[in-house]
């Protein structure tokens, strides 16, 4: 799939790590370091601009090496970048660990996954078709 990408930032254009990977790199594109205090959230910015072909859209993740080690995290996970929008990616980060953390330019900050979507047609109906595990959530289908 080909994508049309503008790119504001001085960092290379997101790659995929490896042959199969599902999402790419973002990197944050900064003009000094930002702290994350405990408890913190930020918005950073990429200097990215795409124009997604309308069904499909992005989703931007965490890194999970991230939010291992360090407690950060995308605050909305996942993010959607929707076919239309043409303004900036950035990245809610939010540091749910006890220390503060360091964000430095260039440094990989979260993932985007490009995925294709429908879009629902309602049809209002008195009823729904009964199913094997009907109303039951939040854990009815049990802890194993």
């Amino acid at each position: 799939m080909r994508i049309n990408i503008v790119n504001h930032s001085k960092h290379p254009l997101p790659t995929y790590e490896t042959i199969a990977s599902a999402g790419l790199d973002l990197r944050a594109s900064l003009d000094q370091s930002i702290t994350l205090e405990s408890l913190e959230r930020k918005l950073i910015p990429t200097g990215l601009f795409i124009e997604l072909p309308v069904g499909y859209e992005a989703q931007v993740r965490p890194r999970s090496g991230m939010s291992f080690k360090y407690g950060i995290g995308v605050l909305n996970a996942p993010g959607t970048i929707d076919a239309d929008y043409r303004g900036e990616i950035k990245v809610i980060l939010v540091n749910l660990s006890k220390d503060p953390y360091t964000i430095n330019d260039g440094e990989r900050i979260a993932q985007m996954v490009i995925a294709r979507h429908e879009q629902a047609e309602w049809i209002e109906v008195e009823t729904l078709n009964p199913s094997e595990r009907g109303a039951g959530g939040f854990g009815s289908t049990g802890h194993k």
